[in-house]
């Protein structure tokens, strides 16, 4: 019986003979630096070991799930009771419908690179490929820590709520694993004022900070102590999600008298929500400054648009979608106020419309001023552009309207210890995408100009940027 061709093979992306000797020589065996990602700290600090291969991919991957649902399958299989095996057998049946999807590629890079596993997943295999991964999963090297030593992850940045004592990152730092692991501060519960539950936050926010929060002048002395508690902890960035930044200044008095209203139990308009945060980005952004920190803003995701799964699962259940929120003007508008006063951190934007890329790419330009390469930074793909044709539109838009040599390269804003090889991904479009112009005469041919370039993107640009 023939044996089964690998369905990825060692030149994967690289379309010709100077792509793979770009990727070999110069990209493949560099380090990790995966500076935004929703990995727990905990897991980390306890080496979790994962009871099975579901458990490991499957729980919590939105990208997953949106594709299971998509393919007719019962949310029992996906965020429901099913046994994990259930579930993966769900998956199986799924993967061979993903054919141009971004998730056919990184299954088979995943089993690939953990598990070197390298036929397509599908029916046929499923619990063969299930029980291999599940025994692998018993042996060393496949605990939490191991899963990110085996991809040569040097450090990587976690996201964190200013509430969070931050336990599991002193443990790491005390414990020393050989690979760092800093927070990353995300004040979303702070700035969306508009939510629900945000009186009930501000209390949390209180207890942490060991201040009662009353107006706006102690929000911001509790919002100092959990950057200073952060600080000590190693942490240097910052990061935001959010539709878009306010259009509108707000004084202090204002944002006062808005904070005021809400912690009476009444509603606020849109138009007064953005308002408040306004101000408190301002007080937040030069916090930032001050620490020598970044900031991260990842702008116009509209969130759980399903009301039925967001009723049954809450909130990350995989339904959130790209919004058209207007993002130039408030923008601009932020970014100015901060480097008026020269008090601009280095910042990153990402952006979800694919129709915003040149928008951000000229924005983030306009704010450079020659205290760091690329002190503001046009990021990269994110979340549904996070694909072949997103990454390769978002180098294509940076290398037309600023410098791609100054990038700091890709992250892999996941929750899972499997996405890591899309660094690899990111490496091998790229390596590409250079040795396709060098084929065509438009850049030169010089492997050096060229593979230090290759190097700067995929490492050390990140390096030196975020100290």
């Amino acid at each position: 019986m023939k044996a089964t061709p690998p369905l990825l093979t060692e030149t994967f992306l690289l379309e010709s003979d100077l792509a793979v000797e770009f990727f070999e020589g110069f990209a493949r065996d560099l380090p990790i630096i995966d500076y935004h990602n929703h990995l727990s700290p905990r897991d980390i600090a306890e080496d979790r070991r994962f009871a099975s291969i579901t458990e490991l991919w499957l729980a919590g991957d939105h990208y997953k799930w949106r594709a299971l649902r998509a393919n007719g399958v019962n949310e029992h299989f996906i965020t429901g009771g099913a046994s994990d095996w259930e579930k993966f057998e769900k998956w199986a049946e799924t993967v061979p419908m993903t054919l141009r999807n971004p998730l056919f590629h990184w299954t088979h890079l995943e089993l690939w690179r953990y598990f070197d596993i390298r036929e397509m997943l599908s029916p046929r295999n499923a619990r063969t490929v299930y029980e291999r991964c599940n025994a692998l999963l018993n042996e060393d090297g496949f605990s939490a820590r191991g899963l990110l030593r085996r991809m040569r992850v040097e450090w990587l940045g976690t996201t964190d709520d200013p509430c969070d004592d931050l336990r599991w990152h002193r443990q790491l730092a005390e414990e020393r694993p050989g690979f760092r692991v800093l927070p990353t501060f995300r004040p979303d519960g702070a700035l969306l004022i508009e939510r629900a539950d945000f009186p009930q936050y501000l209390q949390r926010l209180g207890q942490a900070a060991e201040i009662e929060i009353h107006s706006l002048d102690a929000l911001k002395q509790a919002l100092e102590n959990r950057l200073d508690h952060f600080h000590a902890c190693g942490c240097r960035l910052a990061d935001h999600g959010l539709e878009q930044l306010p259009p509108e200044d707000a004084t202090e008095r204002q944002a006062e008298a808005l904070l005021q209203k809400r912690l009476q139990g009444r509603s606020l308009s849109r138009e007064e929500a953005l308002r408040y945060r306004a101000c408190l980005l301002q007080f937040l952004g030069e916090a930032y400054h001050a620490r020598g920190w970044v900031q991260q803003f990842h702008l116009g995701a509209l969130r759980n648009p399903n009301s039925r799964l967001f009723a049954r699962l809450g909130a990350d259940a995989g339904t959130d979608c790209i919004g058209d929120f207007p993002q130039a003007l408030g923008l601009t508008r932020f970014l100015d106020r901060l480097d008026r006063h020269d008090r601009l951190p280095k910042t990153i934007l990402y952006n979800l419309n694919p129709a915003d890329n040149a928008l951000f790419a000229t924005i983030a330009g306009s704010f450079n001023d020659g205290s760091a390469p690329g002190k503001v930074q046009y990021g990269a793909a994110w979340w549904f552009l996070d694909t072949l044709d997103g990454m390769r539109r978002q180098l294509d838009t940076l290398s037309d309207t600023g410098l791609l040599s100054r990038f700091v390269g890709m992250l892999t804003d996941s929750r899972s210890f499997l996405s890591f090889p899309r660094h690899e991904y990111f490496r091998r479009l790229l390596c590409n995408l250079l040795a396709q112009d060098a084929l065509r005469g438009r850049l030169p041919r010089d492997k050096d100009l060229l593979g230090d370039l290759i190097k700067r993107v995929c490492y050390i640009n990140a390096r030196e940027y975020f100290g």
